[in-house]
């Protein structure tokens, strides 16, 4: 088998340092792309170029919530490893083309969404290695790890765009890719215990479980899986919004140099660096699983209505720090699921958040570009010298952000949502796979045929207080 002799290459035991190095090289690579970015999308799409680009990342994000499921599932069965290696691989496949070919590179970036689902294999493989107690500081320092890829990377790829041109920064990034899958494939283990992945090696991954469809309709039989995947929509939709047109709002409508927007990209990674590691374990052992989710997700509140009637640079500072606090939600939510799952379905749970979240990097750029549009904020190209001033716009708009103000409203639901989580609640995962593992051997043929319709009678999730 294939997937064998790729778990071999690497020596030693698996450990969240392996999770951190992957996730920082892959999203560092992309992160210097950001300028550069910028600049292919209005070569390539002079007339609309945020609506392709919400195109694009709509694409992306429908194929990763269709792909997520699947390669969850997948995981739990041939390993971590194997799928580390595929998803990085497509992910930053497009990065050469950039410069090469942009029609190409916009192509194969949106079909890679198919594989764009690393984080959801990333937590999985730190479910693995980490108990009970470790996990939410582990998934913290995972998510930290993201913001820190991005303190500087977009900085470093902007000066060097400026001295030497995109081509460079292109090339850099490639380097970093590569260097990132040959960690995967040399240095990083296997994190599931060799006991359970022979054991369920023969099994068959069925459609039930690939569809994430079918995932979304177990979830509605669960009062509480449910309540926590409407928590993870409608507070990661206008996120995944704003990160797709944020930069180009402070440079665009509050006037922000580039320089500054690097800067606020620093500060806003640092912040969150200190959040999702110091702040996050803190909470957690302190006040609980479920009322650190509703706290970051009065951060993110406060953070968006900020976003929404700011109108001046030091108002968009203030708020890039309450953003930073907020970004303790994510990696909150994914503890509170872990702690709850079976150990041998992490993949698959954390495919189905990640899907959802998939899902939303597909709806939140569109809807974000629809709302500035319907509001007659202009995002559709950056000039270099600024506008002169006509007498009919020196007045600010009294809504100067009207999709964060949006992205509020959404979080003041899922705050409403997340307040009806039960606090104490045990989640077990079932699956066609798990229902058959479990099974007694000399029980024969008869005993392991169990219809999946009977499945879909049982709860995704079981309150063990009943």
């Amino acid at each position: 088998m294939p997937f064998k002799h790729i778990r071999q290459l690497s020596v030693g035991r698996a450990r969240v340092s392996h999770a951190v190095a992957v996730i920082f090289l892959e999203f560092f690579s992309w992160g210097l792309l950001t300028t550069p970015m910028l600049t292919v999308l209005r070569e390539t799409f002079p007339q609309h170029t945020f609506l392709m680009n919400g195109l694009i990342q709509g694409v992306k994000g429908l194929l990763s919530f269709m792909s997520a499921p699947l390669i969850g599932a997948l995981s739990d069965i041939w390993g971590r490893k194997s799928f580390l290696l595929l998803t990085v691989f497509f992910t930053c496949a497009p990065i050469p083309l950039m410069r090469i070919s942009p029609w190409c590179f916009f192509a194969l970036m949106s079909v890679s969404g198919l594989f764009s689902v690393t984080f959801s294999v990333i937590f999985a493989y730190v479910a693995d290695i980490t108990e009970e107690h470790e996990r939410s500081t582990a998934y913290g320092l995972v998510s930290a790890t993201f913001a820190a890829s991005l303190v500087t990377s977009p900085a470093i790829g902007a000066v060097l765009s400026v001295r030497y041109g995109d081509s460079l920064v292109v090339l850099l990034a490639t380097i970093i890719a590569v260097a990132d899958i040959l960690f995967i494939l040399l240095v990083v283990p296997e994190s599931l215990p060799d006991k359970m992945r022979l054991s369920s090696w023969g099994f068959p991954i069925s459609w039930a479980q690939a569809d994430p469809f079918a995932s979304l309709r177990k979830v509605g039989k669960d009062s509480t899986v449910l309540l926590i995947c409407v928590t993870v929509f409608l507070s990661y939709l206008p996120e995944a919004g704003q990160y797709s047109s944020f930069f180009l709002y402070l440079g665009q409508v509050i006037n922000f140099s580039s320089g500054a927007i690097a800067a606020y990209i620093a500060m806003v990674g640092i912040l969150s660096i200190i959040a999702q590691t110091l702040l996050l374990s803190i909470l957690m052992k302190r006040i609980g699983n479920k009322s650190t989710v509703l706290l970051g997700l009065g951060f993110q509140l406060l953070q968006l209505a900020w976003y929404g009637f700011g109108s001046e640079p030091w108002m968009m500072w203030a708020a890039g720090t309450v953003a930073a606090m907020s970004s303790i939600t994510f990696p909150a939510v994914s503890a509170l699921v872990s702690h709850c799952t079976d150990h041998d379905q992490q993949g698959a749970v954390q495919g189905m958040i990640t899907g959802i979240r998939g899902l939303c990097n597909g709806l939140g750029p569109a809807l974000f570009g629809f709302i500035f549009f319907l509001f007659n904020v202009e995002l559709k190209e950056i000039s270099p010298v600024p506008n002169p001033v006509t007498p009919g716009t020196e007045e600010k708009s009294v809504i100067p952000g009207p999709p964060f103000l949006f992205g509020a409203c959404t979080v003041v639901l899922a705050l409403l949502v997340a307040v009806f989580i039960p606090a104490q609640h045990t989640l077990v995962v079932k699956t066609c796979s798990t229902r058959i593992m479990t099974e007694p051997v000399s029980g024969g043929p008869e005993n392991g045929s169990v219809p999946v319709s009977d499945e879909d009678n049982e709860p995704l999730l079981q309150d063990s207080s009943l």
